[in-house]
């Protein structure tokens, strides 16, 4: 494209090449995922992503606030006001979106600390539900997230969207529920589920200890494998009418929880 151009189609094959990437079977065909938003984009050039093509819209964004990014010229794209608003996919992304190389996520690549807190995840389905609980791990400093039989994916626009860019710089796996346990137990960490049949409250449970706590779907809970696994299974008490919480607001409690205990055993 010529120096000064821009795009004004939604119909131009650089167009349609970015929105397929909103197909999960496409992003994983290609590898590349998009990015929206100048600071979840500096987010993941800090955690080592690679970065390609830049589209942008001058109207919302000006091309020198784009220098930061280091990106070659030859990879910005401006795109018209319309054609923008067709390729974004939330409100305030800034004008500007990034076509970025997806990063491996196994188990093995994960480091942990002395005294290690992870916070696991079987079956997620809802990519807003993954989105805030890797903003909550962020925020509590979990050592790692791991995704177990996923049926959404780390880089579906919706998960970047709702962590704000968490997803970057968070460590994440992704595994088989088997391959988790056996990782888990290898690493020594005791393995904490909630379950609503459990009888034991998670205040009662001991975090300060090397632990997974992992937490199921709000429609169908944990599977028997990770029952059957597990050192504790806990629950959190419900005073109203209503006997469950929404996945992401109930592992923000736990791993709060986790947070608070060890903070009080540290000061002992």
């Amino acid at each position: 494209m010529k120096s000064g151009s821009i795009i004004t189609s939604a119909q131009n094959p650089k167009i349609k090449s970015l929105l397929a990437l909103e197909k999960p079977r496409e992003r994983k065909k290609q590898q590349l995922f998009t990015i929206e938003g100048i600071k979840e984009i500096h987010m993941a050039l800090q955690a080592g992503y690679r970065i390609g093509t830049v589209f942008y819209c001058d109207e919302l964004i000006k091309k020198e606030e784009l220098q930061s990014l280091n990106v070659p010229d030859r990879l910005l794209v401006r795109v018209s006001k319309p054609v923008f608003d067709k390729i974004a996919m939330r409100e305030n992304s800034g004008g500007v979106i990034a076509v970025a190389e997806m990063k491996t996520h196994r188990l093995e690549q994960l480091t942990l600390s002395d005294n290690p807190l992870v916070l696991v995840l079987e079956r997620v389905e809802k990519p807003g539900n993954l989105g805030a609980i890797l903003r909550t791990a962020d925020a509590a400093a979990v050592d790692a997230v791991i995704i177990c039989d996923p049926q959404t994916d780390f880089y579906n626009p919706n998960v970047i969207r709702s962590s704000l860019g968490c997803v970057f710089i968070r460590q994440t796996a992704v595994a088989t529920s088997e391959d988790a346990i056996r990782w888990l137990k290898e690493k020594n960490l005791r393995i904490y589920c909630t379950w609503l049949e459990a009888s034991k409250a998670y205040t009662d449970v001991d975090f300060t200890v090397p632990c997974a706590i992992v937490m199921g779907t709000e429609a169908t809970g944990l599977s028997d494998l990770w029952i059957k696994n597990a050192h504790a299974n806990v629950i959190i008490p419900m005073h109203g009418k209503v006997d469950s919480l929404n996945v992401s607001v109930s592992a923000a409690i736990l791993v709060f929880e986790a947070r608070r205990q060890r903070m009080v055993y540290a000061r002992k």
